[in-house]
């Protein structure tokens, strides 16, 4: 007797990728996520193979592994794939100091981030 599956959060049309607890502000991790988001999935790895953020290479494997989970598991096209979300969550945060004059301590944060990243399959019909 195990429990029922629980049904798939996503449409038939769409794959999704998780990439947690990257070291990195969910601030900065936005700035690139949205430069992808709503652009053709072919398109987006192109802008983030030549973009000059650190964390771009993070967020093109999360997005290349969104489009392999779209390609082998839900057997979707992946020529007409766009990416329908990219969204960024706020993770854990390790709290550090760092000693000043007189014997004196400053807080530092080091924030961690979560990415979320959709693909969907376009319509034949919206394409042209």
């Amino acid at each position: 007797m195990s429990k029922q599956a629980t049904p798939r959060r996503e449409a038939d049309n769409e794959a999704k990728a998780v990439l947690r607890t990257i070291r990195i502000s969910p601030r900065k991790l936005d700035l690139v996520a949205a430069t992808i988001r709503g652009k053709k999935a072919s398109l987006a790895v192109n802008e983030l193979t030549f973009s000059k953020k650190r964390i771009a290479i993070d967020v093109k494997k999360a997005l290349n592994s969104a489009i392999a989970n779209a390609e082998n598991n839900h057997n979707l096209d992946v020529d007409r794939l766009i990416v329908a979300e990219a969204s960024v969550g706020k993770g854990l945060v390790m709290k550090r100091f760092q000693t000043r004059g007189r014997g004196k301590a400053a807080g530092i944060q080091k924030p961690f981030s979560h990415l979320t990243i959709v693909v969907r399959e376009r319509p034949e019909a919206e394409e042209k």
